[in-house]
């Protein structure tokens, strides 16, 4: 969990895949970037209950993306999270 500026501000720039674990969860949060990435993400947003509302998959090193009304963001190397739940409707 990514709780101090410096953790939330490189979350998983600069591992190696096999270094990351379970990935990073980034609360009070809504926009991630992969600057400085080695592999791609597959990146949640989450509502205030935990809810997954969004998912991009295979965010490439070097974007950004975002979802404003997400109030927690969760980034996993790309492939590891298909069996997280999809949006809801």
């Amino acid at each position: 969990m990514a709780v101090g500026f410096r953790s939330r501000l490189t979350g998983l720039a600069g591992l190696r895949r096999d270094e990351v674990g379970a990935g990073l969860l980034i609360p009070r949060c809504s926009s991630v970037h992969t600057f400085g990435m080695r592999f791609a993400l597959d990146v949640f947003f989450v509502d205030g209950e935990g809810e997954v509302m969004a998912v991009c998959r295979e965010v490439r090193p070097c974007r950004f993306v975002s979802d404003r009304r997400a109030a927690a963001v969760l980034e996993i190397p790309s492939g590891r999270g298909e069996s997280f739940p999809e949006p809801r409707d």
